[in-house]
């Protein structure tokens, strides 16, 4: 079976119209993450390499891939916001993904509402239907198996507030298949939406 598939050595090439890699590891949730700079520039934008890593203390992650705004504000201030990206809301974040200069504010620019935080002193995303508060835990700059540093860190930071509209309660449980959760799928301009249909139920055994 081997002989059939595909390999490459990614060092090498991928010998495909698209590099694969990011759509065979997907679709990931969207990191929609806002900052402050120390001159109290608002800045907001969405990472696809983002997910969570611990239950206790919740931690959650994104790696920058080159040094961005993000970063020197995250890194310089300690805190940051994760927004969750829904259906209604893909317009508005796909416009903060532009590269503009450092002093462009991204909510003024995307027409979005930056709510006060409760625990840290940067702003979340009104719109948005579930928010995390964040402290950085964390910055590690990646290196490859041979020791030579990337130019990717990644952001890691426990999860100190929460905010869930209660839309997205149902009898007090989260309910992902119908809060519209966006996530990045890694193709040129792909992306998936959670919905119902999609959710079947596993148990682990005991």
């Amino acid at each position: 079976m081997s002989e059939d598939m595909h390999f490459y050595e990614p060092a090498q090439g991928h010998r495909l119209p698209h590099d694969p890699f990011n759509a065979i590891v997907g679709p990931r949730p969207i990191g929609w993450v806002s900052s402050r700079s120390t001159q109290g520039v608002l800045n907001l934008a969405p990472y696809s390499f983002f997910n969570a890593f611990n239950y206790t203390p919740p931690i959650v992650g994104f790696a920058s891939i080159g040094s961005k705004d993000s970063l020197h504000n995250i890194e310089a201030t300690g805190e940051f916001c994760w927004n969750l990206v829904t259906r209604p809301l893909v317009e508005r974040m796909n416009a903060t993904s532009a590269m503009v200069a450092p002093d462009v504010d991204e909510f003024a620019l995307a027409g979005l509402t930056p709510a006060a935080s409760q625990v840290v002193g940067v702003p979340r995303v009104a719109e948005s239907p579930v928010s995390f508060e964040c402290r950085l835990s964390q910055l590690i700059q990646l290196q490859s198996a041979a020791g030579e540093k990337v130019e990717t860190w990644l952001v890691l930071g426990e999860v100190v507030g929460i905010h869930i509209a209660p839309s997205s309660l149902r009898e007090g449980i989260y309910d992902t298949a119908h809060a519209g959760h966006v996530l990045r799928a890694g193709g040129p301009a792909d992306y998936f939406e959670v919905l119902p249909e999609g959710l079947f139920k596993l148990r682990r055994p005991k």
